[in-house]
Parts: structure tokens; sequence; C-alpha cells
């Protein structure tokens, strides 16, 4: 039985400006902008080449807090790519990290290993994203 992880939600307090980060900075698909009435709005983005979508909106439900998702890790064959294209749409980002002797220390992984280098970004909430480089599973 495959178990399938579809959609995140990402809480946040203005829906537009999520919208025009995720979709015209970041280039994320719109699959969908739902909205039955005023009370209710779904939007849902995927990323390039993810099975997994992001949500958000408006009467989702939860209670959750907006900017509360944290550590969710978008995975990328080539980091320098993704954070060449986040440096070009001007989101900050933490620049290339990796650990060593278990301490975060800037640049690359020296070897390039999967799953050793991580570039951190947060949404205009401040929902935390840690993008990962892995190469093996990508091909």
């Amino acid at each position: 039985m495959d178990w399938k992880l579809e959609v995140v939600i990402a809480p946040v307090s203005d829906v537009e400006r999520a919208r025009e980060f995720y979709v015209d900075k970041l280039g994320f698909r719109l699959d969908t902008d739902f909205a039955p009435n005023k009370s209710f709005r779904v939007i849902q983005v995927t990323p390039p080449g993810s099975g997994c979508s992001i949500v958000f909106g408006t009467g989702l439900g939860g209670g959750v807090a907006p900017g509360s998702l944290k550590g969710a890790h978008l995975v990328v064959e080539d980091i320098e790519e993704a954070l060449a294209l986040l440096e070009e749409k001007g989101v900050q980002n933490s620049g290339p990290v990796h650990f060593l002797n278990g301490v975060q220390t800037p640049g690359l992984e020296p070897d390039r290993a999967d799953y050793g280098t991580f570039v951190y970004f947060d949404d205009p909430d401040g929902n935390s994203w840690a993008i990962q480089e892995i190469k093996q599973h990508l091909r």
C-alpha cells in the first residue's frame, strides 16, 4: 500500500500576497483558486515536479496561526540553481548551508553529497521552508 503526501497547508494572513509569492514569484503552478462565497477560499499550488501541493486560503478551519508552518522541505537536484532562482526573484534566504560535526555551517556540503546542503527561506507570513539537495532519487 502506498501512502502519498498530497497536500501541505500553509496558514497565511493575506491570501492575495501568498498567491503572488508562490505563483508569481516562485513560479509554482496554480492548480485551483476556488471561492464559492466570501467566507471561504482555497488556493492550491504545486512546486514544479512535485507530487505534493501547498494549500492556503480563507475559512479553511483549524485555527492555525499564519506563519506557523515550519521545516517543510522542498527537494531539488541542483541547489545552486534553486538558490539562483530565489536570488533572481528577490527572496531572502540563508544561502547554502551544511552540517559539520552537527553544526550548521555556511557553504555547500564539500562533496555535494545527497541530503547535505540546504537553503532556508520564509514566505511573507513567516512559514519556513528548507530546500534540500538530493540527486539520487530524482533521476
